[in-house]
C-alpha cells in the first residue's frame, strides 16, 4: 500500500502577459476610432422653432411673351414683388423661389426675378427641362 501522501500540484495560469495584450488592444481601438472620422466636429447645434420637414417653394414662371406667373396667377413685373411678399415666410430659413423660364426669354428677365428674390431674402433655383424628355424634339 502506498501510504505516502502524493504531492498535489496546482495548475496556475499567469495572466500578466494577457493583461498587457488586452491593454494594447484597448489603446489601439481607442486611437483608431478617433481617427476614423477626422472631419467630424462635435457641435451643439441650435434648435429650430419652425417646422423644417415641409419646405415650401414659390414658383415664378416666365413665358415667351415675358409674362410673369406666380404659381398659376398671372402678374405684371411691377406687381411681382408684391405678389411674392405674402408667399415668403420671414421666419423661414430656406425660402426658395424656383424660376421656370422658356429658352427664348432674355437673361435680363431672369436676373430681375433673382434680384427681387435677393431683396426678399430668398434663394433662387433655375428650373430646367429633363434632358431625356427633350431628346426626341431636336
Amino acid at each position: 500500500m502506498n501510504l505516502r501522501r502524493r504531492r498535489q500540484t496546482h495548475a496556475e495560469m499567469h495572466n500578466g502577459a494577457l493583461n498587457d495584450i488586452l491593454f494594447i488592444l484597448l489603446l489601439f481601438f481607442l486611437i483608431v476610432s478617433s481617427l476614423a472620422n477626422p472631419n467630424v466636429i462635435k457641435l451643439m447645434l441650435p434648435k429650430a422653432k419652425s417646422n423644417t420637414k415641409a419646405k415650401q417653394t414659390v414658383v415664378v414662371s416666365i413665358d415667351a411673351g415675358q409674362q410673369f406667373y406666380v404659381g398659376t396667377n398671372k402678374v405684371s413685373f411691377e406687381e411681382l414683388k408684391n405678389a411674392l411678399v405674402p408667399k415668403i415666410n420671414p421666419n423661414e430659413v430656406d425660402n426658395t423661389i424656383v424660376i421656370n423660364a422658356e429658352e427664348s426669354v432674355p437673361i435680363s428677365a431672369v436676373v430681375s426675378v433673382m434680384q427681387i428674390a435677393r431683396e426678399l431674402g430668398a434663394k433662387t433655383v433655375l428650373g430646367t427641362a429633363n434632358p431625356q424628355s427633350t431628346q426626341g424634339k431636336k
